[in-house]
């Protein structure tokens, strides 16, 4: 498991091109037949990818519950995942789950042995995962594609047409404060937001996909008065701290997985930047 600890904006504003990625990209999420994992400071936000190819990947065995001092992963805490690949299955102790493409689940405080697996190894699932403290066990359940919330945003005027679907949201189920759900930029699209905006109340991550060869997307982060860019390809994961703009564009539409966690899971809720004050 890899750690990645909180920065001080005083500090981070003086970080150069390596130093940026290496405290807020991973680039390398997604590896065959394993879990890799995140840890991070910034609430204690951990994400995972999980590549079940050719064999059941059982979470208990990569985890290391002693870093987290508890006997199971999700003992205080609670996960939501989306598939990005081929039809999944995800088992616990009690119930079993199927997935197809962009279907996503959520799985409460005090679920035991999650197993990971794929359906077809000729199309393996790619099974993207958030997990936050918990304080209460809600009920776990799949969210289908077609079950997610819709919200049509931005202008092709402003490039920055999308369809947003909420998965883990107030509106769609109840959770302690994990939200997740995915971004598309329509076509000829390409920012993801702007005016950029920060949230002091909770803290936001951007797991990036749809991303085609040879394109990239300049993912924007820093105090609005301070910004820098991180170049983030296919699949690449970005770490934003509450006191960041979270804000990118790409030179082709591309899709996100955003997920947030903190103290409020009021969509909305947003401190935006004026554009005469970005900087």
């Amino acid at each position: 498991m890899h750690t990645n600890y909180n920065s001080n904006p005083l500090d981070a504003k003086t970080y150069d091109t390596d130093r940026l990625r290496s405290e807020f990209l991973t680039e390398d999420l997604f590896q065959r037949d394993d879990i890799t994992l995140v840890y991070s400071h910034i609430d204690r936000i951990v994400a995972m990818g999980v590549v079940p190819n050719s064999m059941t990947l059982k979470l208990n065995d990569f985890v290391d519950t002693k870093a987290f001092g508890v006997e199971y992963f999700l003992q205080r805490r609670e996960l939501g995942l989306v598939n990005l690949g081929g039809p999944a299955k995800v088992k616990t102790a009690v119930q079993e789950y199927s997935l197809n493409y962009l279907d996503a689940l959520y799985l409460s405080m005090g679920e035991q042995d999650v197993e990971f697996s794929s359906l077809e190894q000729s199309d393996p699932a790619l099974l993207y995962c958030l997990s936050a403290p918990a304080h209460h066990c809600y009920p776990s359940r799949i969210i289908t594609r077609e079950q997610a919330r819709y919200v049509e945003l931005g202008t092709t005027e402003n490039a920055n047409a999308r369809t947003i679907t909420q998965y883990l949201h107030p509106d769609v189920l109840p959770t302690c404060q994990l939200c997740l759900g995915v971004t598309h930029l329509k076509p000829g699209s390409v920012w993801n937001t702007m005016p950029a905006h920060t949230h002091e109340r909770r803290m936001e991550a951007y797991l990036y996909f749809n991303v085609a060869p040879n394109q990239v997307v300049f993912h924007f982060m820093g105090e609005p008065q301070e910004t820098r860019h991180i170049i983030v390809r296919d699949k690449q994961f970005v770490l934003s701290p509450s006191w960041s703009i979270h804000s990118g564009c790409g030179t082709q539409n591309y899709s996100f997985v955003w997920g947030m966690l903190g103290e409020n899971q009021t969509f909305d809720d947003m401190d935006f930047v004026d554009m005469k004050d970005i900087r």
